[in-house]
This record gives C-alpha cells, structure tokens and sequence, in this order.
C-alpha cells in the first residue's frame, strides 16, 4: 500500500508529539528473561508505559514487551487498544540508514500532538536494527527526538572487552560463506592492527560456533579476540584473550545466544 508521506510543513492546531527512542531487554530469542527493572531504569519503564502510539519491527513481540511492563507499571490504556505500526518489510530486509524510505507518515499521530515510541526487538532501535529512518523523519518534521536510557549490546561488549574504547567500529554482519567470510576477518584484522581501532560485529545466534572457529582459524595468533554472550542474563559471559590462548581454553560459544564479537589489539 502507497502512503503520502505528510509534508515537513504540515498545519498543526497543538503543540507536536516527542518520538521517544525506547530501548528493550536484550533477552529477545534467549530461553530465560531478565526482571526488567535490572535492564531498565524506573524512568524509562514509565515513559514506554505512558505511550499509546508506537512504531516497531515486530507487533507481536512489541505486544509482549508491553505486557512485560504492565507487570509493574499500569498502561495507559488497555494493550489491545495501542496504536502499532510496524516498519515495512523492505526496511528491515536493505536497511533503512541510506535515505531511502521516507518514514514521515508513520508520524502522523506526533505531528497531531501525541507522543510516539519507537522500540526494536532488543536494545536500542536505531542501533545495529532498523529505525534510523524513522528518527531522520522525526527530525525533518520538527518533532522532539528524546533517547530513552537502556541496554545497548554493542557499548556493554565494548566495555568488557579490554580492547579500545576510544576507537571503533561496528560493522554489522560478515558474509555467510566460508571463504568470503575468511576474507572479511582479514580485512577487519588488518584494518584494527594497522590503526588500532576495534573492529565490532555481530552473527545470527545459530551461526556463533562457526564464526568462532572461522575467527580462530583466520586470525593472528597475537590479535586479541573478544566475545560478549547473552548480555544482561544471570549467563552472560564475557571473553577476551589473543587468538593462540582462546585455542587452548573452553571457551565454546552456545548456538542460542545473541553474542558481539570484537578483535583488535
């Protein structure tokens, strides 16, 4: 379906809605849930728990995150009755980030004056998930752009993995296939050796255990190796040694758990 989008000058009678960016616990797929209130401060917990209108990835798992909140924080109105949209298909499959996809309609009800949450399905949206098209537009229309304070997977790995905290990147996905994955793992190692910035990725859960032995046989034996898993989980594990130490400890990945990877010097 073809929406217009709403003009940047649209008239307005009231004054416009804030987009709150809302972060979510980083439990989304894992087999156990953290208590909220470990992963989420009060203040955010009650803004999210405030909002009627909302933009998400998923409506289903948005539904759920809700209900979690309703548990210690009364909704201001029923779940059925939230406003839900989700962002299109197209936007999660190419990314939104290059300009795109116009998300302007999807603001409709913050240009009337209500506010608006935009959530992912784990931490922070618009970080390594889709949504930076929707703040963008939120932008252009004038409207109020107020973050949220939460769990953000890529920070806490940072932080855990001993490697520079001053200098990095995140660089999203590696290729699937073997040999072009191998390729990509030397271009990053080089890349973070020659100019010391951390290299950061991720890898969907069922493909942890191949990626570290594709990391373990492509790397130096000097690169240091970090890995973060199920982050903010009583299980979370963090590592972080060069590559000729991880091969004589047991340090296997599980294959269920969201895990970020980082290697440098």
């Amino acid at each position: 379906m073809t929406t217009t989008p709403l003009p940047a000058n649209t008239p307005r009678d009231k004054p416009l809605g804030t987009l709150y960016l809302v972060p979510a616990p980083l439990d989304f797929g894992c087999d156990s849930q953290v208590k909220l209130d470990r992963a989420l401060p009060a203040a955010t917990l009650e803004v999210a728990a405030g909002l009627k209108h909302w933009i998400c990835e998923n409506a289903k798992s948005t539904r759920a995150y809700l209900k979690r909140i309703a548990e210690t924080h009364p909704l201001c109105q029923p779940l059925q009755a939230m406003q839900l949209q989700e962002l299109p298909h197209e936007v999660h499959k190419k990314g939104d980030h290059q300009g795109h996809f116009d998300a302007r309609y999807l603001l409709q009800p913050a240009v009337q004056g209500e506010n608006m949450g935009l959530v992912s399905e784990a931490g922070m949206p618009a970080i390594a998930d889709p949504g930076s098209s929707v703040v963008r537009a939120a932008h252009d229309l004038g409207l109020p752009v107020v973050p949220l304070v939460g769990p953000v997977s890529l920070l806490l790995a940072l932080a855990a993995s001993g490697l520079s905290g001053q200098n990095f990147a995140f660089v999203g996905y590696l290729p699937s296939t073997p040999a072009e994955r191998s390729q990509r793992i030397r271009e990053l190692e080089s890349l973070a050796l020659k100019t010391g910035q951390t290299q950061l990725f991720i890898e969907t859960p069922y493909r942890n255990q191949a990626m570290q032995q594709a990391l373990l046989q492509t790397l130096q034996h000097n690169t240091r190796l970090a890995t973060a898993s199920g982050l903010t989980l009583d299980t979370a594990q963090c590592h972080s040694d060069v590559v000729k130490n991880w091969k004589h400890k047991p340090w296997a990945l599980a294959n269920t758990v969201p895990t970020v990877f980082a290697l440098g010097r």
